[in-house]
């Protein structure tokens, strides 16, 4: 996810998002069991042309953090695919109770995310004149590049759900010890990583609930772009997400991952080809400029995370006007859960 480290007015929007060749085999069948300053885009980026926007004062274009792979070269993806179609199959994780499954709720359409959730007028205004029925919030971590949030709150939640809107929470929280972004290393996570993995899944369960969002909801995890070649940071970064998947989990929310298709993503389909347990039920996968396709992904298995578990950010850093509203966005195609706010 790309995320905000200063904040633009709210009437000119705000952005916020999403690596390195994956670690080998080898090394992740060593892993534990117990177990966003002035970026360079981390993502393949897409010219995408932005939409005319009204008349407005001047502002700084967003200082973002990277996300995505510039170095997920075409090669490199190619052998992912190879490799990929080459394994036996072993199937996402699939520990999520039928009581949790049964009262998920999807959604299957365009979503769009954004750092600083927009003031209810300007969801009125998407809502009646964009494609947009999805929208992404920052709802809770210490890495969040909108740690403020000035519309945010179980008031704000309802209404938007009453529009129709169709919400999915993301939790910002400590990054890998190998982040690429310069302005996440402050966030990173302690070497003895699971229990913080684990503490931080508390807070985001409990911060979902303070909200209003029910159980059976997904919550997503954002873990911005880091080295997931450099063998003991992948360990310790995967033993944050287990722990972090088990405790969402067990208090009966739905665990979701974003990361990007070069640096996250691959290390999650590495450790499930490698019959790793704990690992997310949906995968929010950052890749620029290959379209809004949810199963051409050249690092996952095209029976990975399916059916209804993947969410694609395809584009970012655009910047549309919807009903006079503009707004910076990220573009989402979604066949995912969402949060649920009714019983």
């Amino acid at each position: 996810m790309r995320s905000l480290t200063s904040i633009r007015p709210w009437y000119l929007g705000i952005v916020t998002p999403p690596l390195a060749v994956a670690t080998t085999l080898a090394a992740l069948l060593t892993l534990s069991p117990s177990a966003s300053a002035a970026p360079t885009p981390d993502v393949p980026a897409a010219a995408t042309p932005a939409a005319p926007a009204p008349a407005a004062p001047a502002a700084t274009a967003p200082q973002t953090d990277a996300t995505d792979a510039t170095d997920a070269t075409d090669a490199a993806d190619a052998a992912d695919a190879a490799d990929i179609a080459a394994a036996a199959f072993v199937p996402a994780d699939s520990v999520d109770s039928p009581a949790v499954l049964a009262r998920a709720v999807h959604y299957q359409g365009a979503a769009f995310d954004t750092c600083q959730a927009p003031p209810l007028a300007t969801m009125k205004a998407w809502r009646s004149s964009s494609s947009y029925r999805g929208v992404g919030v920052y709802f809770g971590g210490r890495g969040r590049g909108c740690p403020v949030q000035h519309h945010l709150n179980r008031s704000w939640l309802t209404d938007v759900d009453r529009m129709g809107w169709r919400v999915l929470p993301i939790f910002v929280g400590s990054q890998s010890p190998c982040v690429r972004s310069q302005a996440k290393r402050k966030v990173r996570m302690s070497a003895d990583s699971a229990p913080q993995g684990r503490a931080e899944g508390r807070e985001a369960a409990e911060a979902a609930g303070k909200l209003g969002i029910q159980q059976g909801s997904a919550l997503y995890l954002d873990m911005e772009a880091y080295d997931a070649n450099n063998a003991a940071c992948a360990r310790t970064t995967l033993a944050f997400v287990r722990a972090w998947n088990r405790e969402v989990r067990g208090r009966g929310f739905l665990p979701g991952f974003y990361s990007s298709a070069a640096s996250g993503v691959r290390h999650m389909e590495q450790a499930r080809r490698a019959g790793q347990s704990d690992l997310p039920s949906v995968m929010w996968f950052a890749r620029w400029g290959s379209g809004p396709s949810l199963y051409g992904e050249p690092t996952l298995h095209a029976d990975a995370w399916s059916p209804h578990r993947r969410i694609h950010q395809y584009a970012g850093n655009v910047t549309e006007t919807h009903g006079g509203r503009r707004l910076v966005v990220d573009r989402n195609t979604v066949d995912a859960p969402v949060a649920r706010f009714r019983p």
